[in-house]
C-alpha cells in the first residue's frame, strides 16, 4: 500500500490553487500552545521539537513492533499554526511588536492516533528527551468548519498582501470573516525556512468566515 499524503490526497485543503471556501472536517493534532515573537522565542523553538518528536514517535512505532491498532504507511503531515493577539480586530497581519503573538502549534496526526496513543507517545519521547518539558503538549480534535484560504508564497513578513486579497475574496463571495476564541488565522506551513528561500516559501492562509445576508456561499 502507498503511502498517504494528505497534501496529494486532499488537495483541497492543502493546495489552493486560488483563493476558496473550504468546509474544514474535524482532524487530529498534536498541539502545544505558547506566546511569543517565533523567531527568538524558546518556547516556540521547544514547541517544534516537542511536535515533530512526538509525531515520528508515532509514525516510526512500526519499527519497534509497537504499532497502534489502525496503523497505516504515511507521511507526517506540514507544521501548522493558530495565531492571535489581545486586540480583538486582529485578522492576521502581524504586530509590530511580534512578542505579543499567542500561538498553538500543531502537526495533524492519522485518524488512528487516540488519546492513549497519545499518551504512550509522550511516554516514549520522554524516555529519549527527558528535558523535554512534555507536558505543554495535548491531542486536539478540532473542526474548524466554513473557512476561506489561499495559498501565499513568499516570506512571511509579506503575508498581509495575501491577507488582503482572502479578505477581498471573501466579501466578494457574500461572506465576512468569523474570528472566535475557537476560530483564529490559521496558517499552514508547506515548506522549510531552513531549506527554502524566503521568495519561494509557500503557506496556505486560511480565515474562518460565515455567511453575511441570504447570498449563496458553497464550498
Amino acid at each position: 500500500m502507498d503511502k498517504i499524503d494528505y497534501k496529494k490526497a486532499e488537495k483541497h485543503l492543502y493546495l489552493p490553487k486560488n483563493p476558496a471556501i473550504v468546509q474544514v472536517p474535524e482532524m487530529v493534532f498534536f498541539a502545544v500552545d505558547g506566546q511569543g515573537d517565533p523567531n527568538i522565542s524558546p518556547a516556540y523553538a521547544e514547541a517544534m521539537e516537542i511536535l515533530y518528536g512526538l509525531s515520528f514517535t508515532v509514525k516510526m512505532s512500526k519499527m519497534s513492533g509497537e504499532a497502534p491498532e489502525g496503523y497505516f504507511e504515511y507521511v507526517v503531515p506540514p507544521l501548522e499554526g493558530v495565531w492571535w493577539t489581545k486586540d480583538p480586530a486582529f485578522d492576521g497581519k502581524a504586530p509590530a511588536d511580534k512578542s505579543k503573538f499567542f500561538w498553538t502549534s500543531m502537526i495533524r496526526q492519522p485518524d488512528f492516533v487516540t488519546e492513549e496513543i497519545f499518551l504512550w507517545a509522550r511516554e516514549r519521547l520522554a524516555k529519549k528527551k527527558p528535558d523535554l518539558d512534555l507536558s505543554k503538549a495535548r491531542l486536539w480534535r478540532w473542526e474548524e468548519g466554513l473557512c476561506a484560504h489561499l495559498l501565499h508564497i513568499g516570506p512571511y513578513d509579506a503575508e498581509p498582501a495575501s491577507i488582503e486579497k482572502l479578505e477581498a475574496f471573501v466579501r466578494e463571495q457574500n461572506c465576512e470573516a468569523d474570528f472566535t476564541a475557537q476560530r483564529r488565522h490559521h496558517e499552514i506551513y508547506l515548506g522549510d525556512p531552513r531549506r527554502t528561500a524566503p521568495e519561494k516559501l509557500k503557506t496556505v492562509i486560511r480565515h474562518p468566515i460565515k455567511r453575511r445576508g441570504e447570498g449563496p456561499v458553497s464550498a
